[in-house]
């Protein structure tokens, strides 16, 4: 009787529905334990995950404080607002002094031919006087055809539809208006310099230019030897190692500086200190023994781990304290970067700050003589240290936090079959109690039917009288 139900019992009076959710709740008290067991273990995979991805980050932060970009990050100055200096990642120390000759134009020529308008005409009523256009751009002639719908009429709108349509010739028209309802045909290249300026349309003399493509030009140094450069767009590039310049107008006497740019190293270690700093919190309160909410309250694992960073920060780098760089531990068992101290002694003594941070090679010391007193053994920095310990924690087959969190995963997917499990012995459990329940009532009734009928059969039966 698959799907039965029973709530108040009509021959017992007993409240069956609830007596029968009463003892499922009991028989289920298993299957609650498997429930908390897995919302547990879920929780812990989720925190693991958390901690990975702290460790995540803490890699690509070490990875950046390594990148030799960031060591040799620059800044470009220019002493006049006409030009812009930007600095690559490669670009060196250094200065250019120079002056703005011109900047770059785009060519641009004009019709000698106007066109009027009358009443609400527009470019695109306006016939432009033949159905043919030949365009000549460096030497080679292109006849375009104007009349596009095909009525035996081209219009002024239809002629710079064409020429905009063959993209090959590198240019723009438009039907210009010079004065109310009076217009020509403006014809631009693209692109600016002395090199896009070599096109013609029409027959020679039906347009006249309007301004002159020109390359812009420097003219580098100030004596003798001084040379000018040109661009076909305002930048200009290879000046500086890495580094373009971009002009907005003319300039006499500029100088352009790229000198290294301490604030970007010091960006970098930050960042990396802060991620270090992440990770550590992040810990704490997975782990913290007094909190209720910790999920992984007590897992040693993880305090070795935030133990191994803070101790490679304690610990000397190549026989010097990162403190001297404004790197130290807070009694808290958090770091403490001091930028301040950091760029300062990166200005006073850069080898030995990357050194610390970054590490050293093996050399053979002053005497340059292998196998001597003053030999130099090989110095691993700050960040790779802490990078081989982040990937030692996050490697996808074999990192320490990712097996942690397979493993939960593998347990919480066994807990949930085991759930499911109980969740076909109960429905079963229930079906036997409601079948069992029913049966009562059914005997119940029986019973109570062969009792109604015995009290009618001996009221049936006739009375003697004592008299007779």
């Amino acid at each position: 009787m698959a799907g039965m139900s029973l709530s108040t019992g009509l021959i017992s009076g007993m409240d069956t529905g609830s007596l029968i959710t009463q003892l499922m709740q009991v028989e289920a008290n298993p299957q609650t334990l498997l429930k908390n067991q897995l919302s547990s273990t879920q929780s812990k995979a989720t925190a693991y995950r958390a901690v990975n991805t702290r460790f995540d980050a803490l890699r690509a932060a070490a990875e950046a404080v390594q990148s030799s970009t960031t060591w040799t990050a620059a800044t470009a100055l220019s002493s006049s607002t006409a030009v812009t200096a930007s600095a690559g990642t490669a670009a060196t120390p250094g200065a250019l002094t120079f002056s703005v000759d011109r900047i770059a134009t785009t060519h641009s020529i004009i019709s000698n031919q106007t066109w009027t308008a009358t009443g609400t005409q527009t470019p695109a009523d306006l016939a432009y006087g033949a159905n043919t256009l030949d365009v000549t751009v460096g030497g080679v002639t292109t006849t375009l055809s104007l009349d596009t719908d095909a009525n035996g009429t081209a219009t002024l709108a239809e002629a710079a539809a064409a020429i905009n349509a063959k993209s090959t010739l590198g240019l723009t028209a438009t039907p210009m208006q010079v004065s109310p309802g009076v217009y020509r045909l403006s014809v631009t290249a693209n692109k600016p310099g002395a090199a896009a300026a070599s096109f013609d349309v029409g027959v020679a003399g039906t347009f006249k230019v309007a301004m002159q493509g020109d390359d812009a030009q420097l003219t580098v140094g100030t004596g003798p030897g001084k040379y000018p450069v040109t661009s076909a767009t305002n930048t200009f590039t290879g000046l500086l190692g890495d580094t373009s310049l971009s002009v907005t107008g003319p300039a006499a006497s500029v100088t352009v500086s790229v000198t290294s740019d301490p604030a970007a190293v010091t960006a970098k270690v930050k960042s990396l200190v802060d991620a270090a700093n992440g990770l550590l919190s992040t810990i704490s309160s997975y782990t913290d023994a007094s909190s209720s909410a910790a999920a992984l309250k007590g897992d040693t694992t993880l305090r070795r781990l935030a133990d191994q960073v803070l101790s490679t920060v304690a610990s000397a780098i190549g026989g010097t304290s990162t403190a001297v760089a404004g790197l130290e531990l807070n009694k808290d068992g958090t770091l403490k970067f001091d930028a301040d101290k950091f760029t300062a002694k990166l200005g006073s003594d850069a080898a030995l700050v990357r050194k610390l941070f970054v590490g050293a090679p093996a050399d053979n010391g002053a005497d340059l003589v292998s196998g001597t007193a003053d030999d130099n053994p090989a110095v691993t920095g700050l960040a790779a240290t802490l990078k081989a310990l982040a990937l030692g924690a996050t490697d996808t087959t074999t990192g320490t936090i990712t097996l942690l969190a397979t493993s939960s995963d593998t347990q919480a997917k066994d807990l949930q079959s085991r759930i499911d499990d109980w969740d076909t012995r109960l429905a079963m459990r229930k079906d036997t109690l409601t079948r069992q329940f029913t049966a009562m009532e059914t005997a119940l009734g029986t019973l109570q039917n062969q009792s109604s009928w015995l009290t009618s059969q001996i009221g049936s039966l006739p009375s003697w009288s004592a008299s007779k």
